[in-house]
């Protein structure tokens, strides 16, 4: 019988520890990403889980052969860590002896150790497990997981609470035809458009709280925008005085994530030359204000606001404020969802706000209702029946604070950060209207 300890952890290779050790013998086990085979010795270049490493293959010096090690192949390597200034590291490791672990049956179908793939987004995706190999293609979700983390460590610090909700329900937050139905044994239910109602209904309880997980919309466009199975990045938090409590936490939340993600990424930050924004004071601008502004009274939708008019506004902000950041804020009050408060001062507005960035909407958010009474009324303006969201309006029946929250599309925010043509470069695997594989 064998028992198991848990005290040998194999780890990620340290570049960092490596440069402090110059001179000493270090192991590394990774993926053959590149053979340059120069005669007398060859650079064989090493893809750790975030790094490519350059190492040193000369025969009289390295126990081992390079037969039958190409690219792709899986390898166990020990050699002498040197500085070497042309290497994208600093560093080189001279080898002593290299095992090959394995090696693949079939080539790559895709140019993976150039700097770029070179291939269409469609055939990128039909190969996404050898896609996502390139460093480059790699980079965004390494990168994407920074966005995440710095979400996360600056909800905690802030005091939310981290929660987990159901993504199978039986009604969606947001209503309409852009949800996904499912059979749930012998009941109709649905995947969750939002963690509205439990981020609502927990405020109660923890005053604060936050979610990291999948949303469905079931939104029948094929855009550079538009994804079908996105992660949102939701807060709520209780006891505000109104919606400008939330849109102060989020600008806080991104100056905090920009400093997190220069100074944790920008290994990631280099490969993929991205121009990551200073994130100052947000101007803020009312719906009505920016339908005048963009197209005066021939606006084509007096509800909402069009791709072309977040371009016009993002520019616009940039000219007059410096900033790539506008909020637009006092959507009309006719206008879903049903749970926005309406302004108290101008009823025909809610309390309702986007955030825009370089061209695209990234965050929807608002102050919500949280009296009973005012929220069977909103209900019933908006054609809704009560009925239907007993379980939702328990929350205000027995007490909620005066509240507030967002949700922030991880996607659209790590593709304008990026500086990408389509959402769907920042998904891993994704999923939209035509694609459900791999």
């Amino acid at each position: 019988m064998r028992t198991v300890s848990g005290n040998t952890l194999i780890k990620e290779f340290d570049v960092e520890a490596a440069k402090a050790a110059v001179g000493s013998e270090v192991t590394i086990s990774a993926t053959v990403h590149k053979v340059n085979d120069m005669g007398a010795f060859a650079f064989v270049h090493l893809r750790t889980a975030r790094y490519v490493i350059q190492t040193v293959y000369a025969p009289d010096s390295c126990k081992g052969s390079l037969e039958g090690i190409k690219e792709g192949c899986f390898v166990k390597a020990t050699g002498i860590v040197r500085t070497e200034e042309r290497s994208k590291t600093g560093i080189e490791i001279a080898l002593t002896s290299i095992e090959l672990l394995h090696a693949p049956g079939y080539d790559y179908p895709l140019h993976v150790s150039k700097w770029k793939l070179g291939c269409s987004l469609d055939v990128n995706l039909d190969n996404r497990s050898v896609a996502l190999r390139n460093p480059a293609e790699r980079a965004v979700f390494k990168f994407q997981e920074g966005v995440v983390s710095a979400f996360r460590q600056f909800m905690l610090d802030n005091d939310f609470t981290e929660i987990h909700t159901p993504k199978i329900v039986a009604q969606g937050a947001e209503g309409g035809a852009n949800i996904f139905r499912l059979e749930y044994f012998d009941k109709d239910a649905f995947l969750n458009q939002s963690p509205q109602f439990y981020k609502q209904a927990a405020v109660a309880f923890f005053d604060r709280v936050f979610e990291i997980a999948p949303v469905y919309r079931a939104e029948k466009h094929s855009t550079s925008r538009h994804l079908n199975e996105y992660i949102g990045l939701d807060f709520e938090m209780g006891f505000i005085n109104d919606m400008y409590d939330v849109m102060d936490m989020e600008t806080a939340m991104l100056r905090y994530m920009i400093g997190y993600l220069k100074e944790n990424y920008a290994q990631e930050i280099r490969i993929l030359g991205a121009d990551i924004p200073e994130v100052g004071e947000i101007p803020a601008i009312k719906f009505e204000d920016a339908v005048t502004l963009i197209k005066g009274s021939k606006a084509k939708n007096k509800f909402d606001l069009e791709p072309e008019d977040e371009v016009f506004l993002c520019n616009w902000a940039k000219e007059n404020y410096g900033t790539e950041f506008i909020f637009v804020t006092n959507f009309p009050a006719s206008k879903p969802p049903f749970y926005a408060m309406n302004d108290k001062e101008d009823p025909r507005t809610a309390c309702k706000f986007d955030l825009l960035f370089r061209g695209l909407e990234i965050t929807t958010g608002g102050q919500r209702i949280h009296d009973y009474n005012e929220q069977l009324e909103k209900m019933k303006a908006q054609g809704l029946d009560p009925n239907d969201f007993v379980y939702y309006l328990e929350s205000h029946k027995y007490g909620l604070p005066p509240h507030g929250g967002l949700g922030i599309g991880l996607e659209r925010l790590v593709m304008k950060l990026l500086g990408l043509q389509n959402v769907r470069q920042a998904s891993m695997f994704p999923r939209d209207i035509a694609r459900l594989t791999p």
